[in-house]
């Protein structure tokens, strides 16, 4: 096939290797004193190393090449530590790959390999552990309590259930009834706890608002494939992008080569089921 690949001068390289650090896909080698291409499968083509030759050695050119492999770049990748996964997923996140952003974080996911954050996102869990995110088992017994607003209580088992703090190998997923929730059903549906978060285990997210929902489908995918998912339910409001939370299921679904009927209920603006 033919495609972007990079190409180096041999006559102008003077092998300082500035270059190497700035392929993450191990593309390039320092051999006999000069960078070079040791495999078209791992170069993406994108020219991350061609800003830092100092000879301009280092251009792009379209030729024929073998298509560039994710998976074996991910082998090399996950050898040299988190701080290469991030740059790498960074790497392909800004150049709008998410093809390969998806299958990388698919074979993160698979290896139990926690995902680096690698967008900007504001806040100080950005750069750090979010406290947010420790698993937490909730202990309920089955006498209703009363409180200030009557006889209430919380359903709620599990934390977290943002999905973007949820890890998906937690064992509260073992062989759970799994509820996937919008961010605003709890806010229009009055009997949230009793009618759907009871005796379920829940993640909420936005499919419009939220970033990332690649990770959300890669997440969801290793959940459905390795915990044994019981039954899924899923609820989310009658807005149009509400329903991309459907599509992000059925793909993580089809990622995980699992077959799951799924319980979809609408709520209306006005709180009502439709």
């Amino acid at each position: 096939m033919k495609r972007q690949i990079i190409k180096i001068d041999a006559d102008k390289c003077d092998g300082c290797g500035n270059c190497i650090p700035d392929c993450p896909e191990g593309a390039l080698q320092l051999i006999d004193g000069k960078a070079r291409l040791i495999s078209d499968l791992f170069c993406d083509g994108l020219g991350a190393c061609i800003g830092n030759c100092p000879q301009g050695a280092i251009s792009t050119e379209e030729r024929e090449a073998e298509e560039y492999d994710e998976a074996l770049v991910m082998e090399n990748i996950i050898k040299a530590g988190t701080n290469t996964i991030k740059a790498h997923l960074k790497h392909l996140n800004d150049h709008g790959l998410d093809k390969y952003v998806n299958q990388a974080i698919q074979i993160l996911t698979a290896k139990g390999i926690e995902i680096p954050e690698f967008r900007e996102k504001a806040g100080s869990c950005a750069t750090g552990h979010c406290p947010g995110s420790n698993s937490k088992t909730i202990e309920r017994n089955e006498t209703h309590s009363q409180t200030n607003f009557g006889t209430l209580r919380s359903e709620l088992r599990d934390w977290p259930v943002q999905m973007h703090l949820v890890n998906p190998n937690d064992p509260s997923f073992d062989n759970a009834d799994l509820l996937i929730c919008a961010d605003c059903v709890p806010f229009a549906f009055a009997n949230f706890h009793e009618k759907y978060v009871k005796g379920r285990r829940v993640v909420m997210l936005c499919p419009k608002l939220d970033q990332g929902i690649e990770r959300y489908i890669a997440k969801l995918s290793n959940i459905f494939q390795n915990k044994n998912i019981k039954s899924v339910t899923v609820v989310r409001m009658e807005v149009p992008c509400c329903g991309g939370i459907e599509i992000i299921v059925q793909k993580a679904l089809e990622m995980a080569g699992v077959s799951k009927m799924i319980k979809l209920t609408v709520i209306g603006i006005d709180g009502e089921i439709q």
